[in-house]
């Protein structure tokens, strides 16, 4: 049964507080409370991140509240969780998070349309406070522009 692929968090801090220079998809690890916890929308993914230890990816601070119906079998609600990608994936996000400033951080999780839950991995590097005054300023000098064209157009 195909369904249609939905959100279930994103991490809108990220790209205040990252320049997202390239994104890769990675399947998650998780038991099925967890995945049932996910179905009603549960999960935080504000100040998570992603490590490489051992040739493996780790998600940490990723927050699942317990499925409300589930039993004693409902794990730590913030555990370390597995990202599953490639070794040639993995090796090449190693090599770029060897340099200075850079980090792994998940966007966004949600289900694709065979019902696997999937997170949205971003290589990013750290904007420092000038380039977020910026950005803020480029995305008011927008809303402004596309205010002006709508009042023109009426």
């Amino acid at each position: 049964m195909k369904r249609e692929a939905s959100t279930i968090a994103k991490n809108k801090k990220a790209f205040h507080e990252y320049d997202i220079l390239e994104t890769y998809e990675a399947g998650i690890e998780l038991t099925g409370t967890e995945v049932r916890s996910l179905r009603e929308n549960h999960c935080q993914l504000t100040d998570c991140f992603a490590i490489i230890r051992g040739g493996e990816v780790w998600l940490h601070n990723v927050h699942i509240p317990p499925y409300a119906n589930g039993n004693i079998a409902n794990p730590d609600p913030d555990r370390k969780r597995k990202l599953l990608l490639h070794k040639r994936q993995i090796r090449s996000l190693q090599e770029q998070v060897k340099e200075k400033g850079m980090a792994l951080v998940p966007i966004k999780m949600y289900f694709k349309e065979n019902s696997l839950v999937k997170v949205e991995l971003g290589v990013a590097r750290g904007k420092k406070l000038h380039d977020k005054r910026a950005s803020m300023a480029e995305r008011d000098s927008r809303r402004e522009i596309e205010r002006a064209l709508k009042e023109r157009s009426r």
